[in-house]
């Protein structure tokens, strides 16, 4: 079985904290059946561009020490073997962009196949959720988009106002949310209201449950029913084709119960077969949805 986890911040940990324990390891991604963990390239704690920069490269190196271990950087999902554990670049934050669009060429380059548009800092492209939930992209966020619709990178809009969040779909522009929850079963401004969730799946989107308590629960007593819990409610939505997880391991302080790294994974898998999804559901949800995602929005594919 193919399965994919679209968000961690393992590389930026790495990088701040060298000596930490990491929920995410080689051996631990192979003893979950973890097929491609996807590696943000975060714009850490600071909007300065000088400090993002060397986030951004610090993490970079991580990820360099990781191909020196043998584990393979993909440049598309669909590269994937199953039973091999690889990994891909995603970039969280784009805030490195600074009004050019020509770094988005580099990324692409460099393997990116995601970008959330903002982190919790207004930038160049857009307004965090964090902030204000009504304000839009703006006119350069709106070129980025397309550009990153060009070039095969899916705008991420973790983290992004639903402002933003719609002003991509009237664009025509098909999103993922890479780490992110239902607002309906826990109230929290990086969780997507049912209505955003509609849109996103009407449009061929994708969203990846996140594993943080805070998102999965008002009293934040999460366990692996809890994660089941969003993602059957997603299904329910008309989303059983565009969902699968985005754990956010090594960015939250805390995990549910039962879930405390991917080596969790098959526990996380039997509990959604306690909860009746047949084994063709489950193969969709831990890989096939979001091949199909990236199949989708292929630019190879488009007139």
């Amino acid at each position: 079985m193919l399965l994919f986890d679209t968000h961690a911040d393992t590389l930026y940990t790495r990088f701040q904290r060298p000596q930490a324990d990491f929920d995410i390891t080689p051996d631990r991604l192979r003893q979950g059946g973890v097929t491609v963990q996807t590696m943000a390239l975060f714009v850490g704690g600071s909007p300065e561009l000088k400090r993002v920069d060397e986030t951004f490269a610090g993490a970079l190196k991580e990820g360099a020490q990781w191909e020196a271990q043998g584990i393979r950087r993909l440049d598309d999902y669909r590269d994937c073997t199953e039973g091999e554990v690889a990994f891909i670049y995603s970039v969280e934050g784009c805030d490195l962009l600074d009004n050019s669009l020509a770094l988005l060429s580099a990324w692409r380059g460099m393997g990116v196949r995601m970008a959330a548009l903002t982190w919790n800092y207004e930038n160049c492209v857009g307004v965090p959720a964090i902030m204000d939930q009504d304000a839009g992209l703006k006119p350069f966020g709106k070129e980025a988009a397309r550009e990153m619709a060009r070039l095969g990178i899916a705008p991420d809009t973790s983290h992004l106002s639903q402002r933003g969040f719609y002003d991509l779909l009237d664009m025509g522009i098909v999103p993922l949310a890479s780490h992110s929850c239902c607002g309906a079963l826990c109230c929290h401004f990086r969780n997507l209201t049912d209505h955003q969730l509609k849109a996103l799946f009407q449009a061929g989107g994708y969203v990846g449950i996140n594993f943080c308590p805070e998102f999965l629960r008002q009293d934040r007593e999460a366990d692996l029913d809890s994660v089941c819990d969003h993602v059957i409610h997603v299904m329910e939505l008309g989303g059983a084709g565009h969902v699968g997880f985005g754990s956010d391991f090594d960015g939250i302080d805390a995990k549910p119960q039962g879930l405390s790294g991917p080596q969790d994974f098959p526990a996380l898998l039997n509990a959604l077969r306690r909860r009746g999804l047949s084994e063709e559901e489950i193969a969709d949800v831990a890989g096939r949805n979001l091949l199909a995602y990236y199949d989708r929005i292929d630019p190879r594919t488009k007139g």
